[in-house]
Parts: structure tokens; C-alpha cells; sequence
């Protein structure tokens, strides 16, 4: 999959933008708050999800503007498509082919994307919430009905909390409790068995990734860590009542599963430096987008901001000229950064324009 040309329009502080973009490597250089992030955000929001984000900032569109108009053409399996964004009053509408679609999400499955933010640091360092999200988008996007199985499972949980709160007081929701931990129980074990699909093949490729990462000195290992065994949940679910009634949670599910990740050995949660933690979130995306591949036989276009920060020459120039048979946009604020590019474009962006 790659991106032939991008246009951007009244997008955040870009007032009209026009990529021809390198089938390789793309850097969008330029000094802090000039839009280089919205450069990436908008391409993001051709894969139908939401923004990666996390402030709370959704106005969109320039200020003085009624309509931002986001719109590409791409290859994807030798055919020459077109997606068309429109944002007005905060609301995205979404063209394929001049096709209105009823909502953006139905984007997913067209047009594939992995990304890379400095948030995604989290996903190392942070709670085990943001480890099991970064697992569920990751499948989603290849597997939509995944998204389905994880929705109908949180109502089933968010149902149970509220049933067993005032189980203590009425036996007689012993019923509906049934109802609920049978449809955790079914769905959770479809959570797991996905979870485990992914990751045993995401395992094939983050190794490899992270040694060119780290010029062959580290090896790092992901293991799943599951909460109950799928087989077991139902069970475990009826044990669990009387400790879940004074807590008002759930304790038993994929809802409570984490990822670990050690570097030679060690955690690198808890003792890995900032360049290693970022290295691993890379691998991971960059590992991701080899799934992707394996899965539907086209490379997602890799969007990855603000990835240099922290990591030394060679993992930097790993980054730039060694990722190979697939579209990269990068950002960078250091113009030094871009001077070992050996094949790529180079976008300097400045005031959200790009720069003549």
C-alpha cells in the first residue's frame, strides 16, 4: 500500500498542503508547533479510526474556516483508489471512489496505517490498560470483527459491575449474573485466543527489528501474561463473586490480561532506559506492519512522529535508510536528522505550509 499524493486543506493551522510523496522514505521536517503532527494525523484519519492523540483538543478545522478537506490517492493491490475526508462542525464524512460511506469507521480494512507517537511510550512504561489497547487497535484493524467480540464483552462486564454490587442483598440475581458471565466467558475466550494469534506472530518479527534497533547488542522477548485461562473463565467467574460484590468489579477476564517485554533478560518497564522503551514501542509498530503484511499481503504505510528523540546515531539511521519495501512519513525537528537520508523525499514545513 502506498500513498501517491495527499492534499490537506483548512486541517488544523494548514491552510492547503499538496505531498507528492516518495514510495520509500518521507521526512516532514521543522521546528516545533509548525504541523508537522497534523501532516500525520491526517493521513491517520484515512484508516477510519479516531485521532492518536491524547489531548483533548477535536477542532479540526482552521480557525476562520467552515470545512477541512482531507484527500488522497493510493495504491493498494495494483488499483488506484481515492479517499475523501470532509470535517465540518467537528463531524467527519468519508468518500471512497466518490462513494459516501455511512460512517468513517467502514474506512478500516481500505486503507491500512501503523503509527507511532511519543505517547506510544506509554505502552511500555504505563499500566497494563494501555498495554491491552494498543493489542485490541492493533487487531481490530486487521480483524473488524474483532472490534464486535471486544464491544458485545464490555457490555457483559460493565453489566456484571452493576449486578453484583447489590448481590450481597439479592440472591436472586444469581440469574442474571449467569446470563453476564456466560457472555464474558464466550466472548472472553475469543478475546484471548486472538490475543495469542497476534501476538505469537507479532513474536516472529520484534526481535529482528529491535537487534537492527540496537545493532545486534539486545534481544528482547514479549510474553502474553492471561489473567485465567480461557477454559476457565465461567468458573473462576462464580468463585469470584463474593470478593467482585465488595469491590463493584469484575476480577476474572481478558479485561485484567498484560503484555511483558524484557530486554536481555530484564524488564523493560522497570529498568529499561528512555532510548530502549522507545526502541521497543518502534519494534512493536514496525512489527505490526509485518503482521499486517502477512495477513493481507500489502505493507501499511508506517506514520511515525517524532520517533527520533532519544536514540542514539544508529538506531536513528537504522530508522531512516534500513526500513525497507514499505511507505514511511517521518517527522523530525533536527535538520541534522535528515542529512544521512541515502534514498527519500524531504517536506521542510513551516507556519503549516510546506516550504518552497
Amino acid at each position: 500500500m502506498q500513498i501517491k499524493s495527499i492534499t490537506i486543506k483548512n486541517f488544523r493551522n494548514i491552510k492547503n498542503i499538496n505531498i507528492e510523496a516518495d514510495n520509500n522514505m518521507n521526512i516532514i521536517s521543522g521546528e516545533n508547533a509548525q504541523g508537522k503532527t497534523n501532516i500525520i494525523e491526517a493521513i491517520w484519519f484515512f484508516t477510519g479510526a479516531k485521532s492518536f492523540r491524547n489531548n483533548k483538543d477535536t477542532v479540526y478545522v482552521k480557525f476562520g474556516e467552515e470545512k477541512a478537506v482531507l484527500q488522497i490517492l493510493y495504491d493498494f493491490k495494483g488499483c488506484e483508489n481515492e479517499i475523501k475526508i470532509e470535517i465540518e462542525n467537528n463531524k467527519r464524512t468519508a468518500f471512497i471512489n466518490g462513494k459516501k460511506l455511512s460512517s468513517p469507521s467502514l474506512l478500516a480494512g481500505n486503507f491500512n496505517a501503523v503509527i507511532f507517537s511519543p505517547s506510544d511510550l506509554s505502552i511500555i512504561k504505563d499500566s497494563p490498560l494501555i498495554r491491552r489497547k494498543f493489542l485490541d487497535i492493533s487487531i481490530g484493524q486487521i480483524y473488524p470483527v474483532y472490534i464486535e467480540i471486544l464491544s458485545a464483552y464490555s457490555r457483559a462486564v460493565i453489566q456484571r459491575n452493576k449486578i453484583i454490587k447489590d448481590y450481597k442483598y439479592d440472591k436472586t440475581l444469581s440469574i442474571m449474573l449467569d446470563v453476564f458471565e456466560k457472555e464474558i466467558a464466550e466472548n472472553g475466550e475469543k478475546i484471548i485466543e486472538y490475543r495469542k494469534k497476534y501476538i505469537s506472530v507479532l513474536e516472529k518479527y520484534v526481535p529482528n527489528i529491535y537487534s537492527g534497533l540496537s545493532s545486534g547488542k539486545e534481544d528482547i522477548k514479549t510474553e502474553y501474561i492471561i489473567n485465567c485461562k480461557r477454559e476457565e473463565i465461567i468458573d473462576n467467574l462464580k468463585n469470584a463473586r463474593t470478593a467482585d460484590m465488595l469491590t463493584g468489579t469484575t476480577s476474572v477476564g481478558p479485561h485484567r490480561d498484560d503484555i511483558d517485554f524484557k530486554i536481555n533478560g530484564i524488564s523493560a518497564r522497570s529498568f529499561g532506559s528512555q532510548g530502549q522503551q522507545r526502541s521497543v514501542a518502534l519494534a512493536l509498530k514496525l512489527a505490526g506492519a509485518e503482521v499486517i503484511k502477512k495477513i493481507t499481503d500489502e505493507y501499511p504505510v508506517c506514520l511515525l512522529d517524532d520517533c527520533l528523540s532519544e536514540l542514539d546515531p544508529a538506531r536513528q539511521n537504522y530508522i531512516i535508510n534500513h526500513i525497507k519495501s514499505r511507505q514511511v512519513f517521518l517527522t523530525c525537528c533536527d535538520p541534522a536528522n535528515t542529512n544521512s537520508l541515502i534514498k527519500g523525499k524531504i517536506f521542510n514545513i513551516e507556519k503549516g505550509a510546506i516550504k518552497k
